[in-house]
Formats: structure tokens, sequence, C-alpha cells
């Protein structure tokens, strides 16, 4: 699976980012303007000095950046624990991924893909009792379904409350979970905890499980491989990458990471990768 963004993606972010126009850029770089807006429609750079330049003015690291531009960097192939199975959805032609967490009969769906018919046929395929959805962030890619879900069996909805209002369809009030930082929630013997990360969205929300031997953290659009989702709104830009920096990215290296959008990453590969890192 590619990566979810290109180097003219990274770009753009960190630039929309800290509200810094093209000129802006153009100016602290010494790089035309013409050539930034070039770069951020998916034209390659030059060189590596270019790539420098750019990852200097806008805060990246230089190195990750290089190894995405140039190099062509892409994550090891992660493979899926067995107790994990992901849901494939698409809205408008973009794909988006779900997973089903599950253990001894019971499942919790890890936001809808936007694919609710496919979360349920695997549900009753499996023959696996539904406990709960856990919602990253409240956007439609990943919510909408919902319903559809919860026509087929109630049970709690987790999302961060900053997000409700994104929702396009709103479950009961007693269904509505407001997760604190830690909450667990079991599924069969296993526990999922809650991970505050806003930062995508203002109440973004990561959900981890810290099993011995392979464990993993759903990251929706907190963390891609190699990058960072959008920042909604752009004032959200420094909290979201406090989120990544301090709250995935401090978690064992060993943690997968399973995003919304794009190829599963470790901690490991994304200290050593991702230009939205902690710049040393």
């Amino acid at each position: 699976m590619p990566l979810e963004d290109d180097f003219c993606d990274i770009v753009k972010k960190a630039r929309t980012g800290q509200g810094l126009s093209v000129g802006d850029v153009a100016r602290m770089t010494g790089l035309p303007g013409g050539d930034i807006t070039a770069l951020e429609r998916g034209d390659k750079p030059r060189d590596r000095a270019e790539v420098r330049a750019l990852a200097k003015a806008l805060g990246l690291r230089v190195q990750p950046l290089e190894q995405i531009a140039i190099d062509k960097w892409e994550p090891v192939a992660q493979h899926m624990p067995p107790w994990v199975e992901m849901v494939h959805g698409s809205i408008n032609g973009y794909g988006v991924q779900g997973y089903v967490v599950h253990h001894e009969g019971e499942a919790l769906l890890v936001d809808t893909a936007y694919n609710a018919s496919a979360m349920l046929d695997l549900l009753r395929r499996r023959g696996l009792r539904l406990v709960g959805i856990c919602l990253t962030h409240g956007h439609a890619d990943h919510a909408d379904g919902i319903e559809q879900i919860l026509s087929h069996r109630e049970v709690p909805v987790y999302l961060g409350p900053e997000d409700v209002s994104l929702l396009s369809w709103r479950p009961r009030e007693d269904l509505l979970v407001a997760p604190i930082d830690g909450l667990p929630i079991s599924v069969g013997r296993r526990t999922v905890h809650c991970l505050i990360t806003p930062g995508h969205t203002p109440g973004g929300i990561c959900y981890r499980v810290d099993d011995e031997q392979l464990p993993v953290c759903f990251v929706g659009d907190t963390l891609f491989a190699g990058s960072i989702g959008r920042s909604n709104p752009r004032e959200l830009y420094s909290t979201h990458l406090n989120s990544v920096r301090r709250r995935v990215l401090t978690l064992s290296p060993d943690y997968r990471l399973l995003p919304g959008h794009g190829p599963a990453t470790t901690v490991e590969e994304e200290l050593d990768h991702n230009p939205f890192g902690t710049i040393q």
C-alpha cells in the first residue's frame, strides 16, 4: 500500500498549519513562489538542497523529508494481529479503513470505514457480538453509518465530545460516551485504552491495546505513515504536533500504528522517518 501523503501533501500541511502563505515560505527559503506552488501541486523537488530549505523553513525534520521526497521511503509491511481485522471503504473514490477488534466472541469497531454493511457482514460471518463503537473522530469517512450499525445492536459509541457536532447523524445521548484519557474498554478478555489526541479534530482519540506480543494503537487521522492528517481547524496544528510527538510517538517502539488511511507502520518507523516527529 503506498503512502497516504506525498512530499507535496506534507509541505502544504506544514505550511497551512502554521498560517504561512506561499510568499512567506518563498521569503524564508529564497525559492521562487511559483516553484513552491508547483511542488505543492505534485512537482518533484529538484534536489536535496531544495528539500532541506523547505524542511528548515517549515519546522520539519530534514532527513525524514529527504527520505520521502528523494529516496522514496516506505514503511516495512506490517501484518495485522490475528485479533484485528481491517475493513476497507471508499468515499467518492477516497479510500478509508476501519478495524474490528475481537476476542472470545465479542467485537469492538474502530471507525466505520464508511462501510457499515461490510462491518456488519464481518460480524455476522464471524459470529461476533458487538459491544461498542470506538470513533477516532467525527468526520464522515470514519463515522458515517453508525445508525445502521446501532440498528443491528445498540452499544456505546465512544467519541470525543468536541467532535459530536461533526456527526451527520447523532446517536441518543445515553449511547454516547465521552472518553477520558486511559479509559478502559473491554472486548472479551482484552482491554482497549483511550488515548486523547486532539489536533486532526478538536476531539480526536486514538485507541491502544497493550498486548504483550503485538501491541497496537489505532491512530485514525492523527498520524499516517510518514505524515499526519490535516489539522482541522489549522489553529490546532501545534496541538496536533504535540499529540503526535508526546502521546503517540512516546509509546513503546514496537507498537503497530494502524491509521485511517494508508499503510500500517510502527512507532519505531515513525521516530526514524516521520518529518513531523520531534526535531532534535
